[in-house]
């Protein structure tokens, strides 16, 4: 390094400058990894300057023989922590991006000791709080190689190393074209059918027939739409994330195209529970949750208007619009007592939420449905709200929660909506959920940690 590039890294990386612009790089790549790493290292990065400012800096006595008076005060250096604290929080999430970060972060950390700002003391004292702070920011809210999903139980499938005898039907609908491309290239010989959201039961049913692997490309309703199909036809499932959200993939520890690729050309699969709700003679699946209440009527509102203003936004505006219309909670009556709910959710396995992370699954095949129960009453945003903080809590005077193998709802009124995989239905009379053990075989790595940056 040239004697004149420390003083320049230091003016770039002051006012954490240099740190947003890395972390707006990783953030453009747009894979999740890459993103949740950005935004890991910045919450590291937020929580060391706060710690800093509350500490309080000491300011540089004037015996001490620097080049140049510091402009700052210098105990410990603020930009060696927030140098620290990002590299250290993008590592933790992602070892492959956090190698590619820290030389950058090193070398900004001792450019202040280079230019004269700081003995190697108030650097050193910097960068540990700035790791201590990353490490802190993992403590409450645990990065996903923390809480990866068992492997079983294990299932036999075809290993497909160039992709041939898997047709994948990718939803155009869901923005997949990037991803599609991707895994072209990564599996020359597998056959890639793109077509409409309308068009995608019917192109699912179609490859059936002709696959050894049947794969997928879209959101967790397109999942859906593909689980059935390889039900049907008692093929395995490769699923490649392409929507918004992507619950059921994220969950299997499938993020990418390299690790769906890799899944498939060694022959790794797992079999995991499917859960499915029948009211009379109308019946279906689902992977991720199934709930009646504010829920489903939230998700018709937001697709009323995702169209319009974008997917986040109508998800906001359907939440106000349903949360403060004058209602009623919905009566049900629930293995055998009845009940006034605004909400009642059933997870495809049970949910589990480590610090401020959202839940997440860590047994695919737990053979439990996951009940939450938010009671009727007034205020149902207030309910509500109580009920997602209380997380892991059991009970509380807004909700409950059970794990339970079957549940059945009695005397469900006419039109009652019931939403599955982010998909409406209307529902009456009795409504039966429960699992069907170990189902559906679907593709996931052996080893959920990847070090690619991806």
């Amino acid at each position: 390094m040239t004697p004149a590039v420390p003083p320049r890294l230091s003016r770039t990386a002051h006012h954490d400058a240099l740190w947003f612009a890395a972390a707006a790089a990783l953030a453009a790549t747009r894979t999740p990894r890459a993103r949740r790493a950005a935004t890991r290292g910045l919450a590291s990065l937020g929580l060391a300057s706060l710690t800093v400012s509350a500490l309080g800096k000491r300011t540089v006595p004037t015996a001490r023989q620097l080049k140049r008076r510091p402009a700052s005060t210098a105990f410990p250096s603020g930009q060696a922590a927030s140098a620290a604290a990002f590299a250290t929080g993008v590592a933790l999430e992602s070892p492959a991006w956090g190698t590619v970060v820290a030389p950058v972060a090193a070398s900004a950390a001792l450019a202040r000791g280079h230019s004269g700002a700081h003995f190697p003391g108030d650097v050193l004292a910097g960068a540990a709080l700035g790791v201590g702070a990353a490490f802190a920011v993992r403590g409450m809210v645990p990065t996903r190689g923390q809480v990866a999903p068992p492997a079983r139980p294990r299932a036999e499938v075809p290993a497909l190393p160039d992709g041939e005898g898997l047709v994948l039907v990718a939803n155009t609908g869901a923005g997949s074209a990037e991803r599609v491309r991707a895994l072209r290239d990564a599996l020359p010989r597998a056959e890639v059918v793109e077509c409409e959201p309308g068009d995608v039961p019917a192109e699912l049913e179609k490859a059936a027939t002709r696959a050894r692997v049947l794969g997928v490309c879209g959101g967790d309703g397109t999942v859906n739409a593909a689980a059935r199909a390889a039900l049907r036809s008692g093929l395995p499932l490769a699923v490649l994330p392409g929507g918004t959200l992507n619950h059921f993939a994220y969950d299997l520890g499938i993020e990418g195209v390299r690790d769906l690729a890799r899944a498939l050309c060694a022959g790794d699969a797992v079999r995991v529970d499917v859960g499915r709700y029948s009211c009379g003679g109308k019946h279906g699946v689902f992977l991720n949750t199934c709930s009646v209440g504010v829920y489903p009527e939230l998700v018709r509102e937001r697709e009323r208007w995702s169209h319009r203003i974008g997917g986040w936004p109508a998800g906001v505006l359907a939440a106000l619009r349903v949360l403060r219309a004058d209602r009623h909670p919905l009566e049900a009556e629930v293995q055998g007592r009845t009940h006034p709910l605004w909400l009642l959710f059933a997870g495809n396995g049970t949910y589990h939420r480590m610090g401020l992370a959202p839940g997440r699954r860590l047994d695919m095949s737990d053979g439990q449905l996951d009940v939450r129960v938010v009671h009727g009453g007034r205020r149902p945003a207030v309910r509500l709200l109580a009920a997602a903080l209380a997380g892991p809590l059991t009970r509380s005077p807004a909700h409950a929660a059970v794990q339970v193998g079957r549940l059945r709802l009695d005397h469900v009124a006419p039109g009652t909506l019931l939403a599955y995989d982010g998909e409406v239905t209307e529902v009456e009379g009795r409504v039966t959920l429960e699992k069907l053990p170990e189902a559906l075989t679907v593709y996931r790595p052996a080893d959920p940690v990847r070090l690619t940056p991806h």
